[in-house]
């Protein structure tokens, strides 16, 4: 079992900042994440596109804040367990709390903070009647690992992002990548739009825009597909490919931690935010765009400032009684576990006599 100060279920920019409000104050922190990799919609969705509200950053794209958090967090050695989700929330005598995640993995910690985001994300499938038959046999709804499709006959759907970056950086792993946008326009960044269009133009992606694929050909394995064009004259095309990988969203749930006793308003969790954003089972919190109450705003940098306000609760719960002097970084400095120290260079002021 793993245990920790603070269990944190979500990844994203909310999840990996209390890492470092929560390292502040010596205590440690564990994240449980359903995506494969830490950053949330950040990393899967838009990690191209630029933020522009994020306090001393006039433009940072998702990815490298991203990144920059986890540069961040680094000293204070957080824990992650990532492609599980947290099913289930139980309470021991103890007062501690377990979360046991669907692949069966327990955490232990008196402090459990819920900073999902919109909750945990499933997906989007596209309506092909006989998909489901092909999952896990050729059809995948996320790229954990590239180098599975080394070699392989890859086609793409869709047209944001995260289609066009998988696209261009298979090109150069797959004997054959292809692209289908049911448009003619891409929702992605203009340089990865460009990046695509040249390889089109090279030969290195077959590029199928107007067009959505309508059927799936298999025995065991996928094996082909069928991309009919949005223009009747046009027809279709059959296609042969190893794998179909459709990237059109994930769907934001609160899954099964909905069923946890939570009190849930409009699909999100109610939160107590005159005080310390805590739920309605004390010990455990949620914070970032999971959580409601009076005013809530849906932004970044709310979810950091919840995330410093949470900490200090916690703080009490994990020390009872124990009294803790709050001071600025810019005084007390950032002290690592990992014995790193950040501090200002003091200044040596010498009386003039």
């Amino acid at each position: 079992m793993i245990k920790t100060d603070i269990l944190i279920i979500g990844a994203g920019p909310t999840g990996l900042f209390t890492v470092f409000e929560a390292g502040l104050l010596k205590l440690k922190c564990h994240l449980i994440d359903a995506l494969p990799q830490p950053g949330g919609q950040c990393s899967e969705l838009y990690p191209k596109k630029p933020i522009y509200d994020i306090p001393g950053f006039p433009e940072v794209l998702a990815g490298d804040l991203v990144s920059n958090l986890m540069e961040q967090i680094k000293s204070f050695e957080p824990g992650f367990t990532l492609a599980e989700r947290a099913d289930t929330l139980d309470k021991l005598e103890d007062g501690t709390f377990v979360v046991t995640t669907n692949k069966g993995t327990k955490h232990n910690a008196p402090v459990v903070v819920i900073a999902g985001g919109l909750g945990s994300f499933e997906p989007r499938k596209p309506q092909i009647e006989n998909i489901l038959n092909f999952e896990d046999k050729g059809v995948v709804y996320m790229i954990k690992d590239p180098e599975v499709y080394r070699d392989k006959k890859v086609l793409i759907a869709g047209g944001g992002d995260s289609a066009l970056d998988w696209a261009i950086f298979l090109a150069d792993v797959a004997s054959e990548v292809s692209l289908v946008h049911r448009r003619n326009e891409f929702r992605g960044a203009l340089d990865s739009v460009e990046k695509a269009a040249e390889l089109a133009k090279s030969g290195k992606i077959k590029l199928f825009t107007e067009a959505q694929v309508t059927k799936l050909y298999g025995d065991d394995n996928l094996e082909a597909v069928v991309v009919k064009y949005n223009d009747e004259e046009k027809g279709e095309s059959y296609v042969e490919v190893d794998n179909f990988i459709p990237l059109f969203g994930l769907s934001p749930k609160l899954g099964p931690i909905g069923d946890w006793g939570l009190e849930i308003e409009k699909n999100a969790i109610k939160v107590d935010n005159s005080y310390d954003y805590q739920t309605n089972i004390p010990g455990v919190y949620a914070i970032g765009d999971v959580n409601t109450y009076k005013g809530k705003l849906k932004l970044i940098l709310s979810g950091f400032h919840e995330a410093a306000v949470m900490c200090q609760s916690a703080y009490q719960i994990i020390n009872p009684g124990k009294r803790y002097v709050m001071k600025y970084t810019t005084v007390g400095g950032v002290e690592g576990f990992d014995g790193s120290k950040k501090e200002a260079k003091k200044e040596v002021i010498q009386s003039i006599s």
